[in-house]
């Protein structure tokens, strides 16, 4: 397998200046071309990130259009790498025409190893800032549901039900650890019905004083008890026509349990204190972490209930069990952090990158989420490291027998750590797998997985 360097390709026919300029770049993976098809079949082959031109190429070694000619060209077919143009002493006019064709600079001869390379090394760096900034803006584009950033098999499969269930007006039931996302994804099945345009109304069960979450939930009259100044309708009734999100449902009150139950049965509610009768027309969504049945078995929690509020129940896995999404989560993270705080932070570095594949994430998308925004702030340089992230080795699970099992599970883990790696570009996903582009497609399509 190849190490994955950064890619310079070289383009100059003096043979003499392409041995020198190899061995000038340390950190680079240099290739050579001495003309303009030579450039135009190493360029599709090896997708550089920066490349250096000499304008002065066969058949007009002594002119500036063959050059010219291979930057135009080369814009065209990859116009995100940073072409930096070498000229002549004192050819600043033609430097200057470069530019304008699209070059990202010009450096000109005679030439000096140590700050030709500071100057690849930044637009190197530049190159790396724009493909993130595209790979996120991407992403975003791509993501199955708006709010919701995921990429692995059971997250799709997550997604999926919810685009299926979120027409149909059902009471839901969202069922996941604490921080998976569960109240993104009831935005999600708001946001995809037909009630989008209406209000709604989110109320955590737990959050809220026994004493005063009935008054909360079904308003109250005024006089119905010490402070009701005034008639005051309840959360039910704000959500009239749109959506009532009841989080932590198995922290509601087995008293308040019955009154739910009859506002699920009737769809009509009484306030606090009152007689009449108010109808409400709402879709309920509700999420808890707990296990419900466990609760109907220790009395803390009404079985028709459970059954009228689970109509469709969702199961959220927690982010341990979502293969690649955390590095896609905290990228992302990452991104809006930076952008938000203006800082230098550019990305994470490799030990970072595997602390979070290899970390079990209890507090799960939460818990990433915070751990990325103190990285962003304590970072000392422009790459998060995992001391940043607080971050420790873990140990890995043990591994199934069945050996096409373990294969083919080996197989899925080393592609999507290349993809993400790589920011899902083919060519150096490929590189990285030591395999050809049409290997790497085929074993996707074997996979069931898209880049």
């Amino acid at each position: 397998m190849k190490d994955n360097k950064k890619t310079l390709l070289v383009v100059e026919d003096d043979k003499g200046l392409q041995s020198q300029l190899r061995w000038a770049f340390e950190n680079f993976e240099v290739v050579l071309a001495g003309d303009r098809e030579e450039a135009i079949n190493q360029l599709r082959r090896h997708e550089p990130g920066v490349l250096l031109l000499d304008l002065g190429l066969p058949p007009d070694p002594g002119g500036v259009t063959e050059g010219l000619a291979t930057l135009t060209e080369v814009l065209s077919l990859l116009p995100e790498t940073k072409v930096i143009v070498v000229t002549g002493d004192n050819d600043r006019t033609n430097a200057v025409k470069a530019i304008g064709l699209g070059a990202y600079d010009f450096y000109q001869k005679p030439v000096d190893p140590e700050l030709l390379n500071l100057m690849v090394e930044r637009a190197y760096s530049v190159h790396e800032l724009e493909k993130e900034n595209r790979q996120l803006a991407h992403n975003e584009e791509q993501m199955p549901l708006d709010g919701i950033i995921a990429t692995s098999p059971a997250m799709l499969s997550v997604c999926r039900t919810i685009e299926k269930v979120a027409p149909a007006d059902v009471t839901t039931l969202l069922l996941g650890a604490s921080g998976t996302g569960k109240e993104r994804f009831a935005q999600a099945l708001h946001g995809l019905s037909n009630r989008k345009d209406k209000k709604m109304v989110a109320i955590n069960c737990a959050a809220i004083p026994e004493n005063l979450l009935e008054s909360e939930l079904f308003g109250y009259e005024k006089g119905a008890f010490t402070g009701a100044a005034q008639t005051t309708p309840g959360k039910i009734e704000y959500a009239d026509g749109g959506t009532l999100f009841l989080d932590e449902i198995g922290d509601l009150p087995l008293e308040l349990q019955a009154k739910l139950l009859r506002f699920l049965q009737e769809r009509i509610v009484e306030r606090v204190g009152g007689r009449k009768e108010i109808p409400v027309d709402v879709r309920i969504i509700c999420a808890t972490h707990q296990k419900l049945p466990e609760l109907i078995k220790d009395g803390r929690f009404r079985e028709d209930l459970y059954y009228r509020v689970s109509e469709i129940t969702v199961n959220i896995p927690p982010l341990k069990d979502r293969e690649g999404d955390a590095l896609v989560l905290a990228r992302a993270f990452l991104n809006r952090f930076a952008a938000e705080m203006g800082g230098s932070v550019k990305g994470f570095d490799p030990a970072a990158i595997k602390a979070i594949e290899s970390y079990d994430w209890p507090g799960n998308v939460r818990e990433l989420e915070s751990r990325v925004k103190r990285a962003t702030i304590m970072a000392d340089s422009t790459h998060i490291t995992p001391e940043d992230l607080e971050l420790e080795d873990v140990t890995d699970e043990s591994q199934p027998l069945n050996l096409r099992q373990v294969r083919e599970d080996a197989e899925r883990r080393a592609v999507m750590r290349a993809l993400n790696h790589c920011n899902e570009n083919i060519s150096e996903a490929a590189n990285m797998l030591g395999i050809t582009r049409p290997t790497l497609y085929n074993l996707l399509e074997k996979l069931g997985l898209k880049p």
